[in-house]
């Protein structure tokens, strides 16, 4: 099966999608990410176009990490994504040639406006993915995909609900080890961003570089508390102590399965 996660900025699908998209492809399913912007203002010191070229190479690091399909990013600058016509017209296109079973995004209430941009533009080719004369020198794709939402702890208008669920516990070096690809991001921007130390991860042992970087992990516990009952329908009486998830919410958009088919699909079975 296919599976697209389209984010705002590189490193976006990565921490909300890493753990999972690392379990699809090892069991052989082809997992696309996008970035519908460079990430070029992401930092406190370097020039735009540095960054940018720093941020594709840090991206292609983390494709060839995880085995993925890809890793599309788009030349937007970084806090000016849209959902125009142009945004839409590229994502159907890609979308189409691709043909995904599942497409993920940013849920449409975030603090972030490339963030909430990215999840207008993706839930926007929902339907016309499947209108063949709307961007007609790419045909429309065999089966219509499912689209979801990843988990975000934002409650106004309403709260998250999970609909599925990834336990990353087992794989949560791994998911560390995928920050990690994004040193700029996860050992430069975020914690001068937030006020803590910047340190040289050079300089660091991969254990301290692990403890570091769990500390963007822990928002993923609210993930799996919020997903208890999914997470021991899937696995059992280990899943009450699972500590770490990434969860997916459907949405009203694509096609429409079962929550049974919904989750069967996020653990790479077929629905």
């Amino acid at each position: 099966m296919n599976y697209v996660f389209i984010g705002a900025h590189p490193d976006d699908p990565d921490i909300l999608f890493g753990a999972t998209a690392l379990k699809l492809a090892r069991k052989g399913h082809k997992v696309l990410f996008v970035a519908l912007c460079n990430g070029d203002a992401g930092h406190y010191a370097m020039s735009r176009e540095a960054l940018a070229a720093r941020r594709l190479g840090e991206s292609r690091a983390a494709a060839a990490f995880l085995g993925l399909a890809g890793y599309e990013v788009f030349d937007t600058h970084d806090c000016c994504v849209r959902a125009d016509l142009p945004t839409r017209e590229r994502l159907i296109r890609l979308l189409r040639r691709f043909a995904p079973d599942l497409v993920i995004s940013h849920g449409p209430n975030d603090y972030h406006a490339d963030h909430r941009a990215t999840a207008q533009v993706v839930q926007d080719t929902a339907y016309l993915l499947n209108v063949p004369l709307y961007c007609d020198d790419v045909p429309v794709p065999p089966a219509h995909p499912v689209y979801a939402w990843c988990w975000h702890s934002f409650t106004d208008p309403r709260p998250f609900r999970p609909d599925a669920a990834v336990e990353f516990d087992s794989v949560y070096d791994e998911k560390c080890r995928l920050l990690d690809c994004h040193v700029s991001q996860f050992h430069e921007w975020l914690p001068w961003s937030e006020g803590m130390p910047v340190r040289d991860p050079a300089m660091l042992s991969w254990e301290e570089r692990r403890a570091h970087l769990g500390h963007w992990l822990e928002r993923f516990r609210a993930a799996a508390d919020g997903a208890r009952d999914l997470l021991v329908e899937a696995y059992g009486e280990a899943g009450r102590t699972v500590r770490y998830a990434e969860s997916f919410e459907q949405t009203p958009y694509g096609r429409r399965v079962s929550p049974a088919a919904f989750r069967r699909l996020l653990a790479g079975l077929t629905p």
